[in-house]
């Protein structure tokens, strides 16, 4: 049976690897930093899961704030469309992603 849907009544997309992964959020409290991002890009990310410093995101442990769910089985980000750059720049695969992959026991991507 295949499965819909609900938001456009039409195929499910399977979940990409990152929806299934989450490791690159919870690999180092140092990770999540803001690095070429305007004031007003900044502004848009909720102070309570912005760092003391300011220089990043807030994490617990070395985990990021914004990151819900479970490393390797299903994880989303809760400031998806405001996340910071260096979030948007971290590509299924690509060496940061696969450093954060095996640090968490998970494969490597291709």
């Amino acid at each position: 049976m295949e499965k819909i849907d609900s938001a456009t009544n039409g195929p499910a997309a399977e979940p990409g690897p990152c929806q299934k992964c989450g490791a690159c959020c919870s690999y180092s409290s140092n990770w999540p930093r803001f690095t070429i991002e305007d004031d007003s890009a900044l502004d848009l990310i909720p102070a309570r899961l912005v760092n003391e410093r300011l220089s990043g995101m807030r994490c617990d442990g070395e985990r990021c704030s914004a990151l819900t769910g479970k490393i390797g089985v299903a994880t989303s980000c809760g400031i998806y469309a405001v996340r910071p750059e260096v979030c948007r720049t971290c590509m299924p695969g690509d060496v940061e992603c696969n450093m954060a992959r095996k640090r968490h026991g998970l494969p490597l991507l291709g």
